[in-house]
């Protein structure tokens, strides 16, 4: 195996634990996967954030209007990953449903990473939802 694919391997299983650490409620988990400066640009959040004390802050509203999503599944599928010494670019469809029978909401992720002390974080989070469960307004 290359050090490339090893990278790639690595950022695969980041990538899977952090959404496994998501859908546990376990947010200190998910979030050792991104960089202090993490910016994340999301379709569904009110701009870009350009830090992660930024998305602390949009999860702590969001958290006090009690709208934390609870989901059955959240998993990224089709996953191709590229890595240049340190850095590396991860794209994927996540896949969300509230409930095992709902249609899934699919997203386009696009995952800019780096590697620091060993670790791959993410740098910069970039999704786009392209197709809303059935009957969604």
């Amino acid at each position: 195996m290359t050090s490339a694919q090893a990278g790639a391997a690595e950022i695969a299983a980041g990538i899977d634990d952090m959404y496994d650490a998501f859908l546990a409620g376990d947010q200190q988990r998910f979030d050792t996967h991104l960089d202090p400066e993490v910016t994340t640009w999301e379709t569904h959040l009110p701009g870009p954030l350009r830090t992660r004390a930024e998305l602390d802050e949009y999860r702590a509203q969001r958290d006090a209007a009690g709208q934390r999503p609870r989901l059955a599944v959240l998993a990224a599928r089709g996953k191709r990953i590229d890595v240049w010494d340190d850095f590396g670019v991860a794209r994927y469809e996540l896949v969300a449903q509230l409930g095992p029978d709902d249609e899934p909401e699919i997203t386009r992720v696009t995952d800019v990473v780096r590697r620091v002390d060993g670790r791959w974080v993410i740098v910069h989070h970039h999704a786009e939802l392209v197709r809303e469960p059935v009957g969604a307004a």
